[in-house]
């Protein structure tokens, strides 16, 4: 079975049939893959190894960077409620001349991997990559996503979301971060002023965890309110400015070095120190996670684009009512988008909105069921009347 995969922007795109591979046939590279819902058979691409030794030293004095926001343990309510998970996105150009905005969407991540892999159903995996400095950076960590956050990195493999399950997915997507990092230095169609933000959303069973790596940003709605599940990473913010200026960098009118508008980022070689040395600008990411419920709505994810032009309260606001009206995710990222244009935002536009129930189908009534009424003006009603009279008294 072969899974279509749209990419919706200004400009026009055809729609593509996408392949995968099973574990241990070499997951490759994704070509113009944006959204995938079913399984797909096996092709062979050309794979880029990474040795994964070469960030050994950087993991080694990495610290988990881990907020929840449900104190409620995994293990005793893991069982109780099983999200169903559905999709849609919508990307646009915007106002800029590129599109340097790369995504991806699967609803079902264990029929994508294979049989080996074994995790907590349901499970899921989203990604938004907003690139700078031009589109190369984004489109390579887009087209070999599956290989770098899953393959190279031997993530953990489970049916259960205990604690040994949580702390191996947060050392396996640091590291893959990381080795994404040095991918992009060592791939010769990559500039070296190349770079792309990084926020991923995967979803085990009850689980979701974001990890990020710049000013995209992902938004839990939970009963309407909007929960930030992630942090933008811009050089002006104090935790951020005072690692930059410790590691020898400055910020010059809010940009690191001058030069960047964040301070985390994939790629960007012409301003980072030789490989294995510390540089202001870092690709490690920053996780968060929550253990679902049913007043979790649904999942934002974003594009600065959206965000330099409203807050989180206001989309999940804007989410929130077109899914009371027409249950779409797909319509609902498109709103978003449209209302960031109609903000002037200056960038490109990207928007993943994930939800976390069945689809509202509302029942028709039946022919025999269904009543008509209407009005009628005094003078029809007087002349009904005297119809009426008539054909009473013939």
């Amino acid at each position: 079975m072969v899974a279509e995969a749209e990419v919706v922007c200004q400009q026009s795109v055809p729609v593509l049939d996408v392949s995968f591979f099973h574990k241990g046939s070499n997951i490759g590279e994704i070509d113009e893959i944006v959204a995938i819902s079913s399984p797909v058979s096996s092709p062979k691409f050309r794979q880029v190894r990474v040795a994964a030794e070469s960030v050994a030293a950087d993991l080694s004095t990495a610290q988990l960077d881990v907020k929840s926001l449900d104190e409620v343990p995994v293990e005793s309510t893991v069982q109780q409620y099983v999200p169903s998970i559905r999709s849609g996105s919508f990307a646009d150009i915007g106002p800029r001349r590129y599109m340097e905005d790369e995504h991806i969407r699967i609803d079902d991540l264990s029929s994508h991997l294979g049989s080996l892999f074994k995790f907590p159903k349901p499970s899921a995996f989203y990604g938004v990559f907003d690139g700078h400095g031009g589109p190369e950076a984004a489109a390579y960590i887009r087209r070999n996503a599956l290989r770098l956050f899953f393959e190279d990195v031997d993530f953990p493999h489970s049916c259960d979301v205990d604690d040994d399950f949580l702390e191996g997915i947060e050392n396996s997507f640091r590291k893959s971060f990381l080795l994404a990092d040095l991918a992009l230095a060592d791939d010769f169609t990559v500039n070296s002023s190349s770079g792309t933000t990084a926020l991923t959303a995967l979803i085990f069973g009850r689980l979701l965890m974001v990890a990020n790596a710049g000013d995209c940003r992902a938004v839990l709605c939970r009963k309407g309110e909007a929960i930030d599940m992630s942090e933008d990473h811009r050089p002006i913010y104090p935790l951020e400015r005072r690692r930059v200026e410790e590691l020898g960098g400055f910020i010059d009118d809010g940009y690191l070095n001058g030069v960047l508008s964040v301070s985390r980022a994939l790629g960007d070689w012409d301003m980072k120190f030789p490989k294995g040395s510390s540089s202001p600008l870092i690709a490690e990411p920053e996780f968060r996670r929550v253990i679902l419920t049913e007043d979790d709505e649904f999942l934002i994810i974003g594009c600065d684009g959206i965000w330099d032009v409203m807050s989180s309260q206001h989309a999940v606001s804007i989410v929130r009512g077109g899914l009371q009206r027409h249950d779409d995710p797909e319509q609902c990222a498109r709103d978003l988008v449209m209302e960031a244009l109609r903000r002037n935002t200056f960038d490109n536009l990207t928007v993943i909105v994930v939800c976390f129930s069945e689809p509202d189908h509302c029942e028709q009534p039946s022919p025999r069921q269904r009543r008509f009424c209407c009005s009628l003006s005094a003078e029809a009603l007087c002349s009904l009347r005297s119809l009426l009279d008539g054909n009473a008294n013939r």
